[in-house]
């Protein structure tokens, strides 16, 4: 069977929503979504409507209510948690506009973090690390801590870091959203070049005209469906 056109990741009847004692918010309402590997991505629109729980349930950190996501094939809701968790650290990059990175420790030390998780060699993911952080630009920044970089250099290490795996898949959130128009831009260059030198697939959630422009297709959420962006 040639697998060549089908999609890389696809939601399939996605319902989400949010309820409160008063109130009940439909996010998604049997949407339906296909990726194919190497596109990238923008989710544009106004805030609130549900971008950042769509790019959520793009990455299994969030589930939806109904419907499935299917990767490569594989449906990824008769994945326990477990195994769902190894598919994330091995399979998906996540990049968000609060770094959540680890205080303390230097932009390496950072780095090296899910090659860790997934029990890889030490020295290995030392080295790829260090790689990565110079592809980067942060050779000379190996070994600070992560509180001592600038706000560019901190989004610069979560960039590494989502990248480290060299996974399959980039996801996104408002990347460029604390960084000025300098370092922004150059966020933008950077996840263009990875594009097209690893053919990584890139999703990102983005205020961002500049950003959404550069990215092959733009997509919004409107009455609960996934629709192209005007």
């Amino acid at each position: 069977m040639d697998n060549s056109n089908l999609p890389l990741i696809s939601l399939q009847s996605i319902s989400k929503h949010f309820r409160s004692a008063s109130s009940d918010i439909e996010i998604l309402n049997e949407a339906v979504f296909d990726i194919y590997k190497g596109e990238t991505i923008a989710i544009v629109g106004s805030s609130g409507i549900g971008k950042s729980t769509l790019l959520n349930i793009i990455g299994t950190i969030d589930k939806p209510d109904s419907g499935k996501i299917v990767f490569n094939g594989s449906d990824l809701s008769m994945y326990n948690d477990e195994k769902l968790a190894g598919f994330r650290n091995l399979k998906i990059g996540f990049v968000f506009q609060f770094h959540y990175l680890l205080q303390g420790f230097s932009a390496l030390e950072n780095v090296m973090i899910p090659g860790l998780i997934a029990n890889k060699n030490k020295k290995t993911i030392e080295h790829l690390a260090i790689n990565m952080l110079e592809r980067v630009g942060l050779s000379l920044r190996l070994r600070h801590r992560v509180e001592d970089l600038s706000g560019g250099e901190q989004q610069r290490v979560a960039l590494a870091r989502a990248l480290v795996m060299s996974p399959e898949i980039l996801l996104a959130d408002e990347p460029t959203g604390n960084l000025d128009q300098k370092n922004g831009r150059s966020v933008h260059v950077l996840i263009q070049e990875l594009n097209k030198e690893l053919g990584m697939t890139v999703i990102v959630v983005t205020h961002n005209n500049e950003l959404a422009r550069v990215m092959k297709r733009s997509v919004t959420i409107r009455d609960g469906k996934i629709i192209p962006a005007n």
